[in-house]
């Protein structure tokens, strides 16, 4: 995991859902932010961080949204695959969903799930 680049991963602290799937994985997320891996950041506290890339805050409300650190943006399922690849024991997450053919599924699962759930968020008043 060391080879990867660091990657900065954006969320929205106030959707009790993103938080639960941190708090969920936790311990292995810990290790790889520890290990200056994986950087978490709230998109509250910095709704322009994404700007450059066309980015405002709703774009990371319906969806995660992190930088390598080469510059490239990793957006949903691609930001999903990119964490799994930097966390401790779930690498194999990362290379599966990664796959050719997998990841366009993978895409697809991962946008009608963050539609959903961001509906649900402005329906519930979660910002």
């Amino acid at each position: 995991m060391s080879d990867l680049p660091k990657l900065t991963v954006w969320y929205n602290t106030k959707c009790p859902v993103c938080n639960a799937g941190i708090d969920w994985q936790r311990d292995r997320l810990l290790q790889a932010a520890q290990s200056g891996t994986i950087e978490f950041r709230d998109i509250n506290f910095e709704p322009d961080a994404l700007a450059r890339f066309g980015a405002n805050l709703e774009d990371v409300r319906r969806r995660l949204h992190a930088v390598d650190a080469e510059g490239r943006l990793h957006v949903g399922a691609d930001c999903a695959v990119a964490i799994w690849r930097r966390t401790p024991g779930q690498a194999w997450l990362g290379q599966l969903f990664g796959l050719p053919g997998l990841i366009q599924l993978s895409r697809f699962a991962y946008d009608r799930f963050a539609d959903f759930l961001y509906a649900w968020n402005r329906r519930k008043g979660h910002w």
